[in-house]
């Protein structure tokens, strides 16, 4: 390669160079430019935001007050709960003691009662209705003797009703 290609070569490449810088630094500048553009509109955008965001902060402080407070009114119920369950538990613990006992003393009362009944019951046979049945008996074998006696036949009715009587 002559010395004159070799010229017109490296003038090409240093042409080429500088355009490229040249085209890199219009391309800074729109970078810069559109930067700008865009920290303008973030800076108003910021402006807007900014109540907004102490609006939602303030927001969420109440609501964290606000939680702590149910928390705490929450946790005071359920050992107002507890003590009343507790406390329930107990009234019934001895409401059930109690009728157990009671239940067992109706037993009992019941248990002499049937037995006192029963105990009537045989000194009303014994007393009452077995000396009746002797008298009855008695008496028919009187009324049988004096019929026998008179010559007199009694009915069979009548001898029915006896035997009945001794049934």
């Amino acid at each position: 390669m002559d010395q004159t290609t070799l010229v017109y070569v490296m003038a090409g490449a240093i042409t080429v160079a500088a355009a490229a810088i040249v085209v890199q630094a219009v391309l800074l500048v729109a970078m810069y430019l559109s930067n700008r553009r865009m920290k303008e509109q973030i800076a108003a955008l910021a402006s807007k935001a900014e109540p907004a965001l102490e609006s939602a902060q303030r927001l969420l402080e109440d609501v964290r007050r606000s939680a702590a407070e149910i928390s705490t009114k929450t946790g005071e119920v359920l050992d107002l709960s507890r003590r009343q369950l507790t406390r329930l538990d107990e009234v019934l613990s001895e409401a059930t003691a109690r009728s157990r006992v009671q239940m067992e003393r109706i037993e009992l009362v019941l248990d002499d009662l049937v037995s006192r009944f029963q105990e009537t019951t045989a000194l009303v046979q014994n007393g009452i209705i077995r000396p009746i049945r002797h008298i009855n008996g008695l008496t028919a074998a009187v009324r049988a003797a004096v019929a026998a006696l008179a010559g007199t036949r009694t009915s069979v009715a009548q001898a029915t009703h006896d035997e009945e009587m001794f049934i």
